[in-house]
């Protein structure tokens, strides 16, 4: 199988991370794109008609799936890159609007496993989408982003501390945003619908969260690092993105697809989390679509695979003992097999020979990762969808440290040699 090149960068991966705050934002990104290629929207509430090949998208919510049915054998299974929008924060509580010793503040809480502490000193904004009244009297859809450092998280200063080593942070607590000084409440919601220039008192639901406002940029002596926020999993996004792009321009012995799931940090059990029925209803639509049914659907999925993409940690250097000695994780050092005996990640045989070979074909490095055997490992969206489609599923990622604080580290070479990696899995011979 010739080798799928991508334009895959890490200046690009910057780019689309700043373009994206929100997971509602990394769809808009993603369409984009897809659009510029090609692509069609579709309404999961509208008939898909069957017709000629072509390439299609859906959205719901913070999450997408794209695929195209253009190069592929009739009957053939799915090849599917998977990954998530979502990345922790801090997001607006429904009634935001407090007051404290003077201060105006705005209620938030920590969604997902978010490093609190990372979040503490930083100039934030707010991003998400608002559900708004139509004067038809039905409902719209609105995203909002506030580029301002509207809001702050202040760290005790150290001689307030009790111990002088740092606070514990009470999520309840500790995480408020300060937005202003005085003793009467602002309307937060109110000063958002203005920035997204509509009227307060149309707004009748909102999803909003905070993001870092430094931009994301190339580090290190030889600029061969990458700090940004975000990096899982829109690293993920991206390099997906630009794998399954790449892909259309070589068609294998499968159908690509591209799954985006929103709410995967707090375990996808969602309308649109990869516990949903998102990826298996669009996957059984694309056959009846092409003139199959139940039974050529069920014999699509028998051949089918995923890959879910999902950062990988990195050895750290100030703590190697966290890590299992026996698999070190370099940055720059190619992707990452993730393997877990008791399925936190759900690699099997099959699927480590199927991305090991991607890899091979890719001409780029495999490492392969094992947690700690006495702490707990984390999860991401494979064992999900594998449970819920049935489908064999590869857990793979790209190195990185400090995952899920505010602001990330990987290597800029891991950017390219994981897109490449994903678009060769894409693209199988046989």
């Amino acid at each position: 199988m010739p080798v799928v090149s991508t334009t895959a960068t890490a200046t690009g991966l910057c780019a689309f991370i700043d373009a994206s705050p929100s997971p509602f934002h990394v769809c808009h990104t993603v369409s984009r794109e897809l659009e510029a290629s090609g692509f069609r929207a579709l309404r999961e509430a509208d008939p898909w008609a069957a017709g000629e090949p072509g390439r299609y998208y859906v959205i719901r919510g913070g999450s997408l799936v794209a695929w195209s049915t253009e190069g592929s054998p009739r009957g053939a299974g799915f090849r599917v890159v998977g990954a998530h929008t979502d990345s922790p924060n801090l997001r607006v509580k429904q009634h935001p609007d407090l007051l404290s010793a003077g201060w105006q503040l705005v209620g938030l809480e920590p969604y997902g496993g978010a490093w609190l502490n990372s979040w503490l000193d930083r100039d934030l904004g707010i991003s998400g989408r608002l559900t708004l009244r139509d004067p038809d009297g039905g409902l719209r859809e609105q995203l909002v982003r506030i580029d301002e450092p509207i809001l702050r998280v202040p760290q005790l200063a150290i001689h307030l501390s009790e111990e002088r080593r740092g606070v514990t942070l009470d999520p309840q607590r500790h995480v408020n945003g300060v937005w202003g000084v005085g003793t009467e409440r602002g309307s937060f919601v109110a000063h958002v619908a203005e920035q997204a220039g509509v009227v307060p008192a149309d707004v009748l639901g909102w999803e909003l969260m905070t993001h870092d406002l430094a931009p994301s940029t190339l580090v290190g002596r030889d600029r061969d690092l990458v700090s940004a926020p975000r990096l899982d999993n829109q690293a993920t996004c991206y390099a997906g993105l630009a794998a399954f792009l790449a892909a259309l321009a070589e068609p294998g012995a499968a159908l690509p697809v591209l799954a985006l799931f929103d709410h995967e940090e707090v375990g996808s059990q969602s309308e649109r989390g990869a516990q949903s029925d998102l990826l298996p209803a669009v996957l059984e639509r694309i056959v009846l679509a092409a003139g199959g049914g139940r039974a050529e659907y069920l014999a699509a999925l028998a051949g089918s695979l995923v890959a879910s993409g999902d950062m990988a940690h990195a050895t750290h250097p100030n703590y190697p003992d966290r890590h299992e000695p026996a698999h070190r994780i370099a940055v720059n050092g190619g992707p990452v097999l993730k393997v877990n005996q008791n399925l936190r990640y759900a690699t099997d045989a099959v699927g480590t020979g199927a991305f090991a070979l991607a890899c091979a074909e890719a001409g780029v490095p495999l490492q392969r990762y094992v947690h700690r055997a006495d702490l707990p490992c984390g999860s991401t969206i494979g064992p999900i969808t594998a449970a819920r489609t049935g489908i064999s599923t590869v857990d793979v990622g790209a190195p990185q440290l400090a995952m899920h604080s505010a602001r990330e580290f990987m290597g800029a070479a891991d950017v390219p040699a994981y897109a490449a990696a994903l678009a060769a899995f894409l693209t199988p011979a046989a």
